[in-house]
């Protein structure tokens, strides 16, 4: 199985997912992330991200923003998205059927068809990066659950 989480600047969200699901996926998994956007090309995770993540025991480290790109449909059996625009984004690259099937947005994993969004919490305070850890904490949870149970 191979996942590639995606979000807008890939230095919040998803290298976050990325940390937890390479923290509680079998190890034969493959994990990545992404960015839908080039903004931040090769820089580690925002500082306040690596923060929480490392108060909570997980480790950011070696983690690079990428853009992300069609190839990717070709490399990941699953791609989650963090909301709705950025769903939209990867959506708009796909090259059949068989892309879109791959795509997901991964509050949809804790309940399914809510199609909420996992806030950016880039321009807030710490509270918000808490928060999404809450979120991707639990969502990264019921991954494992739904797709290696």
């Amino acid at each position: 199985m191979r996942i590639l989480v995606v979000c807008l600047g890939n230095i919040c969200r998803s290298p976050l997912a990325e940390g937890l699901l390479r923290a509680k996926v079998p190890s034969s998994a493959e994990v990545d992330s992404a960015g839908t956007s080039g903004y931040h090309d090769a820089e580690p995770p925002d500082q306040r991200m690596i923060r929480t993540a490392r108060k909570h025991g997980v480790e950011l480290k070696n983690i690079r923003s990428r853009k992300f790109e069609a190839e990717d449909f070709d490399r990941f059996d699953l791609i989650y998205a963090m909301d709705g625009d950025n769903e939209r984004n990867i959506r708009k690259l796909a090259r059949n059927e068989d892309d879109l099937r791959k795509v997901h947005l991964i509050l949809n994993e804790l309940e399914p068809g809510c199609n909420a969004d996992v806030p950016d919490p880039y321009f807030g305070g710490d509270e918000g990066f808490e928060h999404v850890f809450d979120l991707l904490d639990k969502a990264t949870d019921a991954v494992v659950k739904n797709r290696f149970s």
